[in-house]
């Protein structure tokens, strides 16, 4: 059940018997901005190296083994126009161990986190600072040299490219990185605090109304909270967006950008998981099974939706002179199934696998709190496992017809990996 603490403050829990810990996730959900993406990325490697009352990382550790070796943990995530900063602690039950206190303990550690960072002055301490930046810095340069999240990066950016703030990752950009200071962090931290939707879980063998005592006592500030919208929508393009780009690798990255316009609120949703998972999402795709497989164009091949943008993607690694064998022939995998060239086996092997993937997914914490989650902000997508089972297994190869024949490719990215004959 999901009650609501405060104005824009929610706190849901998920009392369960399958765990012996006990699950705290936090977070914050902001519009998601170029300019304040690097930042909030930045305050959460800050936030958990130290505090006020754990000054070192050193201190800070040596509290959480007190807490019977509590794991703890902060970093961010996109989910269509929001940024999400996410805290998570997962501690031990205290009545397996007959400590009855652990919960209301992780719940002040977790409060001398969020209210009590290591602020002096106006600003946070410098040397944990200048230590963070760097390695936030260092982490985001790396990104350049993983060949298939550069290539993914890229081609976001060119299906996004009319948008800045879409265009750039969870995670922020150098250049903004650069510009934040120790005392501008901490308008970044305020602002958080005071304007974010706070969304707050516990999953666990544990009672709401212990619970709820527990948590009403963080002081989150009342204040005029605003929730931006969860999905983003831009206009169908009329042209195809390409960009190719050369280095000295040896594998080279095709990766494709299509417009769906199928939303997560969208009944047409469950059509597009089945599709996704024909096309490229599983081992007995088409994608797997005719590109990578039987003419050896690829060493990988695979498809992806995301239902909060109205877009799928295509990743592949090819030689570079493969491109328009590989182009061509991924454009066939997608014909065929807007032809409805799938078999009944084929389709009911994708229902039983996304079945089971959703079935296993209900022994997770997290992906019980995600669900919670999407219920808080979509309240008329709310439903029963068995209910959603029950579209997945109802869709027809007609639907998935026509969403292979709805769907339009926007973006083309290559990243074309010279080959050493050697």
């Amino acid at each position: 059940m999901t009650i609501q603490i405060q104005p824009g403050v929610t706190l849901t829990v998920i009392p369960t018997e399958k765990y012996k810990t006990i699950r705290l996730f936090a977070r914050f959900s902001a519009k998601h901005t170029q300019k304040d993406a690097a930042s909030r990325t930045l305050l959460t490697s800050i936030l958990e190296t130290n505090s006020l009352n754990y000054p070192t990382q050193t201190a800070l550790s040596a509290k959480l083994a007190d807490l019977y070796g509590a794991s703890f943990g902060l970093n961010v995530g996109k989910r269509g126009n929001l940024h999400q900063v996410n805290l998570s602690m997962t501690v031990v039950n205290g009545k397996y161990i007959e400590q009855a206190s652990v919960f209301s303990e992780a719940v002040a550690f977790l409060k001398e986190i969020l209210f009590y960072p290591n602020i002096q002055d106006g600003k946070f301490e410098q040397q944990t600072f200048d230590l963070e930046k760097n390695n936030l810095i260092a982490y985001i340069e790396s990104i350049q040299e993983d060949k298939q999240s550069l290539a993914s990066l890229k081609l976001q950016e060119l299906f996004f490219n009319d948008d800045e703030d879409q265009k750039t990752p969870s995670f922020g950009r150098v250049e903004e990185l650069k510009a934040v200071t120790a005392q501008s962090l901490v308008k970044t931290y305020q602002k958080m605090l005071e304007e974010d939707q706070i969304d707050l879980f516990v999953v666990g063998d544990v009672t709401e109304s212990a619970v709820l005592k527990e948590i009403e006592q963080l002081p989150f500030a009342r204040t005029q909270r605003v929730a931006p919208t969860m999905f983003y929508r831009q206009l169908s393009k009329s042209t195809i967006q390409e960009e190719t780009m050369t280095e000295n690798v040896l594998q080279g990255k095709l990766n494709l950008g299509y417009a769906t316009n199928i939303y997560y609120d969208d009944p047409k949703r469950y059509a597009l998981m089945v599709f996704n998972g024909l096309f490229g999402g599983f081992p007995h795709s088409k994608l797997f099974m005719n590109v990578r497989e039987k003419e050896s164009l690829a060493y990988y091949a695979s498809s992806s939706a995301d239902t909060f943008r109205g877009f799928l993607s295509v990743q592949t690694g090819i030689d570079g002179k493969n491109r328009e064998a590989a182009m061509a022939l991924i454009r066939e995998q997608l014909a065929a199934l807007g032809r409805g060239e799938v078999t009944e086996e084929e389709l009911a092997k994708t229902k039983a696998m996304l079945k089971n993937q959703y079935l296993l997914s209900l022994d997770n914490p997290q992906a019980l709190i995600e669900t919670a989650y999407l219920d808080t902000w979509l309240p008329e997508t709310k439903q029963n496992p068995e209910e959603l089972i029950e579209k997945i297994m109802r869709v027809t190869k007609e639907e998935v017809q026509a969403v292979a024949q709805q769907i339009q490719l926007e973006s083309i990215f290559f990243l074309n990996g010279e080959q050493n004959d050697e």
